[in-house]
C-alpha cells in the first residue's frame, strides 16, 4: 500500500527550516511553523516543550556550533503519524569541519505529527557528539 511521504517530508523540511534559522525572528517563525502549539522536544541534552523553549535550544545549539547547519542524510521513513530520520551539523563553508573528516554532531530523530502536520514531539538521538559537548 502506498503511503504519502509528501507529509513526512515536508515535516522534515520544516524542522530543518527551524534548525537553520539564525535570526531570532525567522527562527520564532519558523519554529511556529514546525512545531504544533504545546511540540516538545527530548533529546540527551534537552527536553523542553513549547514554541519559545524550542526557539532557545536552538539557538543555543548555533552559539555552540557558529557557521553550521543542520541537514538532512538520507530518506525520510514515515508511517501513521510518526517519522524518522537521520540529520548531521556541518559546516556552511565547506560541507565539514576543517574542509574534511566528518561532521561533528549527527544524529536520528523520531517525530510525531498533529493532524495539521505540524510536530507533536520530537525525539532525538545524538549519533556523533563532540568531546566536550
Amino acid at each position: 500500500m502506498p503511503v504519502n511521504t509528501d507529509r513526512y517530508e515536508n515535516a522534515v523540511s520544516r524542522y530543518f527550516e527551524a534548525w537553520n534559522s539564525r535570526e531570532p525572528k525567522a527562527r520564532t517563525k519558523a519554529v511556529a511553523a514546525a512545531w504544533a502549539v504545546g511540540g516538545g522536544y527530548t533529546d540527551p541534552l534537552a527536553d523542553v516543550v513549547g514554541h519559545e523553549q524550542i526557539a532557545g535550544v536552538i539557538a543555543a545549539a548555533h552559539e555552540q556550533f557558529p557557521g553550521f547547519v543542520f541537514r538532512l542524510t538520507g530518506t525520510v521513513e514515515g508511517h501513521h503519524d510518526t517519522a524518522r530520520f537521520s540529520w548531521e551539523l556541518v559546516s556552511e563553508a565547506g560541507g565539514t569541519p576543517s574542509g574534511g573528516g566528518s561532521a561533528p554532531v549527527a544524529g536520528s530523530d523520531v517525530i510525531t505529527l498533529a493532524g495539521d502536520g505540524r510536530i507533536r514531539t520530537v525525539l532525538g538521538f545524538l549519533d556523533r557528539v563532540p568531546d566536550g559537548a
